[in-house]
């Protein structure tokens, strides 16, 4: 079932078209993850489907109808900047977000106690937002954005501030609340999470959707530079192969990555025909290296 969907939708400012003929959908139990470098229409996207903003052109529905005041309360939204009361209580600030959606907890108290747990926030329900590290501001800000139990969740630059052992409870998180059905849409510069935890992934580029589908399929259509073998050339050989960008050790062969995949083929050919090899392959590019293939245009970002 379609949480959220847009279909052919633009918005400018003046000259500058930010988001351009933008179209894709968000399903329940679904995790999108939306990429591109700064200024590329993403938190634009995301404030026209909050309705701060209008499109210029196209449609945004959300559980398959169209922007109403009360699809609000079935929405959590978590904007990059932080918008926090500092002189409230954690307790004040959550209800006061709480409210807002209407959300009436059987048991606040325990319900929020239960939440500060959960993201292991250093500080108590009476603790003032402004005596909180920025990290844990953050966590505050994520409860009291999933606190009302949204059905669709937007989270621009989650992981903005965090520690990896905070941005592990996130991710964990996450996929929590994508089993229990939850759309979630979000934006974020590390790939890595991208890839931990997207179900799909959509790439802009100065507002244009460039990259779209599964991880599997982006890497799919990507040609491989990369290749590994095992006990086939010496580190000495390695270096002197042609088109070679770099090396590594990856026990107990090597990780060769190439200008372009004709010469990458060349050297897995080679080394096929070397007498003690004992296991090669060739590696998918990583959603890191193919967001920066895209992004600089640079060799080696041709498709298959």
């Amino acid at each position: 079932m379609k949480m959220l969907e847009l279909n052919n939708v633009t918005k400018k400012f003046g000259d500058l078209t930010a988001v351009d003929g933008l179209s894709f959908a968000v399903n329940t139990g679904e995790v999108l993850g939306l990429i591109g470098q700064n200024g590329a229409g993403k938190s634009t996207t995301f404030k026209m489907i909050m309705n701060f903003i209008k499109p210029d052109e196209g449609e945004i529905k959300i559980d398959n109808s169209k922007f109403q005041e009360k699809v609000l309360d079935k929405i959590g939204f978590m904007p990059e900047e932080r918008g926090l009361y500092m002189d409230m209580t954690i307790k004040q600030q959550v209800k006061y977000f709480a409210d807002l959606h209407c959300y009436r907890a059987k048991n606040f108290n325990q319900e929020l106690d239960t939440w500060l747990k959960r993201l292991q926030v250093k500080g108590k329900a009476d603790t003032k937002i402004k005596k909180l590290s920025k990290g844990n501001q953050q966590k505050i800000q994520l409860i009291c954005t999933l606190f009302h139990q949204p059905k669709l969740i937007i989270l621009d630059e989650p992981f903005s501030g965090l520690d990896p052992v905070n941005i592990q409870i996130l991710l964990e998180l996450v996929l929590e609340l994508k089993k229990k059905g939850t759309a979630i849409i979000f934006s974020s510069h590390n790939m890595q999470n991208v890839e931990k935890i997207s179900d799909e992934v959509l790439m802009l580029v100065d507002g244009k959707e460039t990259l779209y589908g599964t991880i599997n399929e982006i890497k799919r259509s990507f040609v491989s530079t990369k290749i590994y073998i095992e006990n086939a050339f010496s580190e000495e050989e390695i270096s002197k192969l042609t088109g070679l960008v770099a090396y590594r050790k990856d026990y107990p062969g090597y990780v060769l990555d190439f200008q372009i995949r004709e010469q990458a083929q060349n050297a897995l050919a080679q080394a096929k025909q070397m007498p003690n090899i004992s296991g090669y392959r060739n590696l998918s590019p990583t959603l890191d290296e193919i967001f920066k293939r895209v992004c600089t245009g640079g060799v080696g970002n041709e498709k298959d």
